[in-house]
């Protein structure tokens, strides 16, 4: 009897069998989790990683790579309750819109008892405040929500800038008018045709004409070069407490969603901002810009050769004028932008070089 009812017992349907459940996932080492973090990098993304287990919230600041994307823009009187640390950063300028990763991480802390978390308990966060529980950043990527300098539909305004404890190099393109392949069909006219109707002011050897210097042309050339450094020197002084924050930090950029400008800072460039006292502009929260000299190239119109074309091309290539005068590498210059603008780039240092100097400010 005894056996039969052991036999009965072993014999119920598969489906009634209570298997244990196994996480794969917590199989995997901590090296190989933290290699898909990196790949993963977005700071919002990590955030909600770090509430889902312990594990995880010890692993989320040991990651290398992180990518931040500032939301919005908010003025320094909303930014009034942020703590005296980071209340000049955000004053000026961003804050980061991430009430989805604070419910969880707070929800994560009350239930394991953990003093730290990765992101702190406040409505507004600037990078900084999010990225102070970060050990081990080597490469940082700041997006801000979009260029600091308001241009009119149809111009094109690029640059990028290269600074150590000061401007080291920028390179700015620009055009009063700029189109693509698909808008260009909608024009009748071939790109010979265009070509030569702009370049009619020219002279036999290609000098710039007269009327480029009496109707606003170098004016407005003059205005995007101050403008575009202005806002490279801003955005390199407001990276002070950043970098003071995080000594791992081997490369760092700082740009935007529209693509308009892009500041660079490699491993000896930290080192120096680190080692070498920041000059700070007397009249506004900015890295005051050393004497420049400059090179500008000018076409009145340029054919891109994936089609569609830029009217009133300039490129500016900008070093400190007490930095050794070397060539510009075509290379450099072209690396400098993202395709199309780097072809665009390429073909203007081909055109007449002049020569220009500014003053410091």
């Amino acid at each position: 009897m005894y056996l039969e009812f052991c036999c009965k017992q072993n014999n119920k349907p598969s489906s009634e069998v209570q298997m244990p459940v196994t996480d794969h996932f917590d199989r995997l080492p901590n090296s190989l989790v933290l290699v898909i973090f990196n790949k993963l990098g977005d700071i919002k993304a990590l955030g909600r990683c770090s509430a889902v287990s312990k594990r995880f919230n010890c692993l989320v600041p040991q990651v290398e790579d992180v990518v931040v994307k500032v939301d919005c823009v908010i003025s320094s009187e909303e930014s009034g309750s942020l703590s005296g640390r980071s209340r000049g950063f955000i004053g000026l300028f961003v804050k980061l819109v991430i009430g989805s990763i604070v419910k969880p991480l707070q929800a994560l802390q009350q239930i394991l008892g953990t003093k730290k978390v990765v992101l702190a308990e406040v409505s507004h966060h600037s990078p900084g405040e999010v990225l102070k529980n970060f050990k081990e950043i080597q490469n940082l990527r700041i997006e801000l929500p979009g260029g600091e300098l308001g241009v009119e539909d149809g111009v094109l305004l690029r640059w990028r800038a290269e600074f150590g404890s000061t401007l080291e190099s920028c390179v700015i393109l620009g055009s009063t008018s700029y189109f693509c392949e698909k808008n260009s069909r909608k024009n009748p006219r071939s790109a010979i045709q265009r070509t030569e109707e702009f370049n009619e002011g020219l002279d036999d050897n290609g000098n710039i004409p007269e009327s480029f210097y009496t109707d606003g042309g170098l004016k407005l050339r003059v205005v995007w070069t101050i403008s575009s450094l202005i806002a490279a020197s801003a955005r390199h002084y407001l990276l002070q407490q950043i970098i003071s924050d995080h000594p791992t930090l081997q490369n760092l950029v700082l740009t935007d969603a529209d693509g308009q400008g892009m500041l660079c800072m490699g491993k000896a460039q930290l080192r120096e901002f680190r080692d070498k006292p920041l000059a700070a502009s007397a009249t506004a929260s900015r890295t005051q810009v050393p004497a420049l000299n400059m090179k500008l190239w000018y076409a009145p119109y340029l054919e891109l050769p994936e089609g569609g074309g830029m009217e009133g091309a300039t490129l500016v290539s900008i070093r400190p004028s007490d930095r050794p005068i070397k060539k510009d590498a075509e290379a450099f210059l072209a690396g400098a932008f993202d395709e199309p603008f780097g072809a665009a780039a390429k073909e203007m240092v081909k055109k007449r070089t002049y020569l220009l100097e500014m003053n410091s400010f």
